[in-house]
């Protein structure tokens, strides 16, 4: 994610101008009415941990049950950060071990989705599954050696398994999606923890594919994964599409995130906006087309912006022009600026400028 990583922590990054990306993750599990979640994070958590401080939005604001953020901690026994997502799950086992739910979902949170989580239990029970991986086809055109690649066999069963292969023999990647029983993960966390194992998916799931019985649930819905600039950019641009953004905000259910108390966006005379998202809080005066810009960002007169991502509070000054770029938050773009990507590469603009200078 190169620089924009910076600043938050990659669940936090911003999605389709009013969200975030554990907003779809959190919202799916609300949904499927699980009521109790937590989110392990660790890098550049301030974003995250300022976006979670309450647990109203997603509808986890209860007596039984609720959100909780999960940090490394030191402790009589531990000082070290998590070192993979199965050491992650092991420096928090007594939470694990407190719940009273007999089954467990894990799931990322810098992926783009809607999903019923009961239905993928649901299957999981009828297949009398140890693990079930939610997976998906990609496209051909799809670089499928940057995620886990496995294949099934009839009955669905994995019987190959490969994380980040040099070259992928399959199309179907896992999604990073797990349902499995809560007493079989604590089983298998405490053994990984003897035998000095971190990752879930190289220790767990390819380790016991041929001893345990793991199952692979396939969809064919949306679902983008955010690991990279392009990925970022293309999933955003993606919600300029009228089907995207009806599957995602008019059609049940919902997906819920922090609302922040913002004016509607406003156009003053001049301004002329095609095929964009403007959100709340935004004020545009010049030339925006097909772009997506976040909260409370300014656009200055005589401006041309195309093609691009413009994140929460920018000011950009009059006559910039700006294609094909991602611009970062709280970022003041001079007066007369003028930024472009190369034709098939997205550029980041970071620019810390004085907003008010005479």
């Amino acid at each position: 994610m190169k620089e924009l990583s910076r600043k938050r922590a990659i669940c936090a990054m911003p999605i389709a101008g009013s969200y975030r990306s554990i907003d779809f993750t959190l919202s799916n599990m609300s949904n499927s009415h699980i009521q109790k979640v937590a989110v392990f994070t660790q890098y550049n958590g301030r974003s995250l941990n300022e976006h979670l401080s309450s647990s109203k939005w997603w509808d986890f604001g209860r007596k039984q049950g609720g959100l909780y953020v999960l940090t490394p901690v030191v402790t009589a026994d531990n000082s070290n950060w998590y070192r993979g997502t199965a050491d992650a799950i092991y420096q928090n086992l007594s939470f694990l071990k407190s719940s009273h739910e007999p089954y467990v979902v894990i799931a990322s949170g810098d992926c783009v989705y809607k999903m019923d989580f009961n239905k993928v239990l649901e299957y999981h029970i009828s297949k009398k599954a140890d693990i079930t991986v939610v997976c998906r086809d990609m496209d051909p055109d799809v670089n499928v050696e940057r995620f886990g690649t496995l294949r099934m066999n009839e009955e669905s069963r994995i019987e190959e398994f490969e994380e980040k292969p040099l070259q992928a023999k399959t199309s179907t990647i896992s999604c990073g999606i797990y349902i499995l029983r809560r007493r079989q993960l604590i089983e298998m966390i405490e053994k990984c923890a003897e035998e000095d194992r971190y990752d879930f998916v190289r220790d767990i799931l390819i380790r016991y594919k041929d001893i345990k019985g793991i199952y692979g649930y396939k969809i064919k819905d949306y679902w983008r994964n955010i690991a990279s600039v392009e990925d970022y950019y293309g999933t955003n641009m993606d919600f300029l599409k009228p089907e995207v953004r009806d599957y995602f905000f008019r059609q049940y259910p919902d997906i819920y995130s922090k609302v922040d108390d913002l004016p509607p966006a406003k156009y003053n005379v001049g301004s002329d906006v095609r095929n964009s998202l403007i959100s709340s809080g935004c004020i545009v005066n010049g030339v925006v087309e097909n772009s997506v810009v976040f909260k409370k960002s300014y656009i200055g007169n005589n401006c041309v912006v195309k093609n691009s991502i413009i994140l929460n509070d920018v000011y950009i000054g009059d006559n910039t022009y700006i294609e094909n770029c991602i611009v970062e938050s709280h970022d003041t773009i001079r007066a007369g600026s003028r930024y472009m990507g190369e034709e098939g590469r997205i550029r980041i603009v970071v620019e810390s400028g004085e907003r008010y200078m005479m």
